[in-house]
């Protein structure tokens, strides 16, 4: 890979990963500061998307059209969908899917993207292969897990929307950007995976304990991939 690009929705999921770089050029674009330079040696460009799919997915386009990246990283932090997988565990993305697209009025299964050939969106198996390897040696004391990450523009937390997200879609972990940015990777054909720190249970605990947990499993997050990025 000549270039990679880094994304994460918050200040604090990429933070850290500044500071380890050597920061080259910065650009302002759609709102977004896009810091080009060299993390442990290889060229990437780290941006902070904001929340949501359609910044997530802008985000994506950018960093093909103006830097040339020819490959995406996701980082953050998510909401369990599964029992086995805890708080501060990783989820590496399998594939990605948009699960608040919904055209079941017109006889579509809840996710199909009409006229697409395809609706939940691949990881590079190489990237999820190296991600969980590297995980493994820099967080010991966490679990790895692969699965399928569901996107849509909303904060779960409701145990009966998680339930039907478990149901439909048999989701690893919730959250708001990466089947958008893996949507965008599809349609730019370039590999891409999503790792997803876990933050909360995506039910009505996460009040209690998401703003610490949450800064807990971006480091994990950051960590992992300030490494990963020495593999590509």
């Amino acid at each position: 890979m000549k270039k990679v690009g880094i994304i994460g929705a918050m200040e604090l999921e990429v933070s850290e990963l500044k500071s380890k770089m050597d920061v080259q050029n910065v650009v302002d674009k759609a709102g977004m500061k896009f810091y080009e330079g060299l993390l442990n040696e290889k060229n990437v460009v780290v941006v902070q998307c904001g929340i949501g799919k359609v910044n997530a997915g802008m985000c994506v386009q950018i960093l093909v059209d103006l830097f040339g990246v020819d490959a995406v990283i996701n980082t953050g932090v998510a909401g369990s969908l599964q029992a086995k997988i805890n708080i501060g565990d990783i989820v590496v993305s399998t594939d990605a899917c948009e699960h608040d697209m919904d055209v079941s009025a017109l006889g579509y299964e809840p996710g199909i993207i009409p006229q697409m050939e395809t609706s939940c969106f691949e990881a590079d198996k190489t990237f999820i292969q190296q991600a969980i390897d590297v995980c493994k040696e820099v967080n010991p004391d966490i679990g790895v897990y692969e699965g399928r990450v569901v996107s849509g523009d909303q904060f779960i937390s409701d145990s009966a929307v998680k339930d039907k997200l478990i149901k439909q879609f048999d989701g690893a972990c919730a959250e708001m950007e990466g089947a958008a940015i893996a949507h965008a990777a599809f349609l730019n054909q370039i590999p891409f995976v999503v790792l997803r720190a876990i933050s909360d249970k995506a039910d009505g605990s996460a009040h209690m304990d998401y703003p610490e947990f949450e800064r807990a499993a971006a480091a994990h997050c950051a960590k992992l991939v300030e490494h990963l990025i020495m593999r590509i």
